[in-house]
């Protein structure tokens, strides 16, 4: 048996411009991660936690319900709207607006989120997530419609 090998792996921060993202450079090559790729992650982390019902502003929800209806627009948006990042060479922090469900513990959801969100980021990417804060936008009602834009037949 040979000698083990070690590899190390360093962050930095390239400097393509904003939304560049973040490189990992080891001993067999470089990893490049951009910020969306960070907030894509962030955003399914967090619709992952029940009590979740939406993600964004209520502007930012009427314009994704909006775009949800024109054909050929499923470029992936969605599970970024609502969150922001700064991404680091080495850490990130993220903002998230959701909206949560009538009835259920706001504190105990975001609590989910937190930990979901942190632990995802922190697996997919090798970043260090330093925090992860949540603005509660919004509580959906049930059997309460959302204003649903109407579609001409």
């Amino acid at each position: 048996m040979g000698p083990a090998r070690t590899e190390t792996t360093q962050h930095e921060r390239t400097s393509a411009g904003p939304g560049a993202g973040v490189a990992l450079r080891s001993e067999t090559g470089t990893t490049r991660i951009a910020d969306g790729v960070v907030a894509k992650i962030a955003g399914l982390a967090a619709r992952d936690i029940p009590g979740v019902h939406s993600m964004g502003t209520g502007m930012a929800r009427r314009v994704g319900q909006l775009r949800s209806l024109m054909p050929g627009t499923t470029d992936g948006s969605e599970a970024s709207q609502g969150v922001s990042v700064e991404v680091g060479e080495r850490e990130a922090a993220i903002d998230l607006d959701i909206v949560t469900y009538y009835g259920q513990s706001i504190v105990d959801i975001a609590d989910a989120v937190r930990r979901n969100v942190t632990g995802q980021v922190e697996g997919m990417t090798g970043l260090k997530v330093k925090e992860v804060n949540i603005h509660v936008d919004d509580i959906f009602v049930e059997g309460e419609q959302e204003a649903q834009p109407q579609r001409v037949q």
